[in-house]
């Protein structure tokens, strides 16, 4: 795959709600049925009602998107510089209004597949979270997906423009996973967790209310994406100087 043909992305999600006690009844209902994986092992033999779902709700409810939100998405492409070294354009978008910030998203994936300028898109644990967490909730916000994310049905070939850095450091191995974090770390590459980590984000968003610190996160994480991309494809280094934010 050429490197400028890549769109490498990354997303930061919430809960939908600030507590599990803002949800409507019916919500509570279900998210107590759907998240009887997360209790915590020294509540799993307690009664229902003695189980602590607003701590459960706090601590999971943003990576289940139909209990959270997006509230950033960051992209990046390859640019080659004057020196011949790779350098990198990131932009983000980011916002509390779900619906915008994913109708910008698509109108940019819609054109850019379009007229080609991309190819495919490339990501961290992509595949398994990220577009089908963007997936899920274009839909919910009827959203018309666009082409490249009409992956419903489609066979394993079918996917090729889905490059995914966590399937290609698997090796075909579907039990191992390794972090973005500790690839960085394998391949010498600055954490993409200095500042703050995915574990933070809901306390960033709700109580500091800095959706900017959130974005120079999730545009980080693209960074280090493509990082550690390059050194999987044995395609080159990438350094941060040469990166520029839109």
């Amino acid at each position: 795959m050429e490197l400028r043909r890549i769109l490498f992305l990354d997303i930061e999600t919430v809960s939908g709600q600030k507590a599990f006690e803002d949800l409507s009844p019916r919500m509570q209902t279900l998210w107590q049925k759907k998240a009887t994986r997360f209790i915590p092992k020294d509540q799993k033999d307690l009664p229902k009602e003695e189980i602590d779902w607003p701590s459960v709700y706090q601590n999971r409810a943003a990576i289940l998107a139909e209990f959270g939100k997006i509230i950033c998405i960051s992209v990046g492409f390859m640019v080659p510089n004057s020196d011949g070294e790779w350098g990198m354009r990131i932009k983000s978008f980011s916002g509390s209004d779900e619906l915008d910030v994913l109708s910008r998203f698509a109108d940019l994936i819609k054109s850019s597949f379009e007229d080609r300028t991309f190819a495919a898109v490339c990501g961290h644990n992509v595949k398994e979270f990220d577009i089908p967490y963007i997936c899920r909730r274009m839909l919910i916000h009827q959203l018309e997906l666009p082409p490249a994310f009409q992956l419903q049905g489609k066979k394993p070939w079918e996917l090729n423009h889905i490059l995914d850095t966590m399937e290609l450091w698997k090796f075909g191995d579907y039990k191992h996973y390794t972090s973005l974090d500790l690839l960085a770390a394998l391949f010498d590459i600055p954490s993409p967790k200095e500042d703050i980590d995915g574990s933070q984000v809901g306390t960033v968003y709700y109580d500091d209310k800095d959706l900017d610190r959130i974005a120079r996160y999730c545009e980080r994480d693209v960074f280090v994406t493509a990082a550690v991309y390059l050194n999987l494809t044995g395609k080159g280094k990438l350094d941060e100087k040469h990166v520029t934010y839109a």
